[in-house]
């Protein structure tokens, strides 16, 4: 479980390719305070720990330096996610497991991507910054919870964020200047794809209304 709090983003050192699975190889600055089998969101995918530094049991390539650790996505997750549109030096939003003894500050997160979205348009607001995104949508997903409400919450690249101007495929985020430095988010333009993740209260009041209806 997340909040949608970013605690700072890594870089893909190294990616592997075994059959349909992809080990990512990242660093960042708290690498060293991981361990094997824990969650850590990346872009909002809750991917498992399996090898930090000389520990685990490495399943990349190439041998791993202190700062590094490895991460697995499978196939489902690299085509629901942009997990597979990374490249070698690209910058990923982090954030470790929710401590249950804390605040909440952003909103419950899964870390379950639910699809992709792009950016259609990226404005600055003389401080601030507004992006566009469109993403796919259908009657079937809409009753499954996958659209936008005003002022309700979505989780972009892993970030909690409310809602501004949603339409039937579009939405609107603001994104202020600390956002903007510590996440990724100073590299999305438009057409960059980034991960969704809609509200899972949303998603269980649609499905339970889509039984009630039957």
């Amino acid at each position: 479980m997340f909040s949608g709090i970013v605690e700072g983003t890594g870089v893909v050192r190294n990616i592997t390719t075994d059959r349909e699975n992809v080990h990512f190889t990242l660093s960042c600055p708290f690498s060293e305070e991981l361990s094997i089998d824990q969650s850590l969101a990346h872009n909002g995918v809750c991917l498992t720990v399996v090898a930090v530094g000389n520990k685990g049991n490495n399943p990349s390539s190439a041998p791993l330096q202190a700062d590094e650790y490895v991460v697995t996505a499978m196939s489902e997750t690299l085509e629901r996610s942009n997990l597979g549109l990374l490249k070698v030096g690209d910058e990923v939003n982090l954030e470790r497991s929710m401590m249950m003894n804390g605040r909440l500050d952003g909103h419950i997160v899964q870390g379950h991507v639910d699809q992709r979205a792009t950016c259609i348009a990226r404005t600055d607001e003389e401080g601030s910054f507004r992006f566009t995104f469109q993403y796919a949508t259908s009657p079937e997903m809409a009753r499954r919870g996958y659209f936008c409400v005003d002022k309700g919450s979505v989780t972009v690249n892993g970030v909690s964020l409310t809602v501004c101007n949603p339409t039937d495929d579009t939405f609107q985020v603001c994104i202020i200047p600390y956002t903007f430095d510590v996440t990724n988010f100073h590299h999305i333009m438009p057409g960059t794809v980034v991960n969704l993740e809609f509200d899972i209260i949303g998603k269980y009041i649609s499905r339970y209304s889509e039984i009630l209806c039957r």
